[in-house]
């Protein structure tokens, strides 16, 4: 069973037609992280209808994807951060 340490979700939509290997570029350049420490990176469309997960399981990378057929993904747009 893959039990992530932790979870991001970009808050940016991407282009579902990425492959693992784009997205994980994208983990290191844009988080400065790397994909196989551990933590699940989940990503969507701009429809919020597809959501992609990259999860390294210890031996390598899975790529899961989630499309719903109607209606979209409650509670994944991007919230602005607060300003102090």
């Amino acid at each position: 069973m893959i039990q992530p340490e932790q979870i991001f979700l970009h808050a940016e939509p991407v282009d579902m037609r990425w492959s693992m290997d784009r997205l994980s570029l994208l983990i290191q350049q844009i988080d400065g992280r790397s994909p196989c420490d551990g933590t699940a990176y989940g990503f969507t469309n701009r429809n919020y209808s597809r959501l992609k997960l990259l999860i390294w399981d210890g031996t390598g990378v899975w790529l899961c994807h989630r499309r719903l057929h109607k209606g979209r993904f409650n509670g994944l747009h991007p919230v602005k951060p607060c300003s102090k």
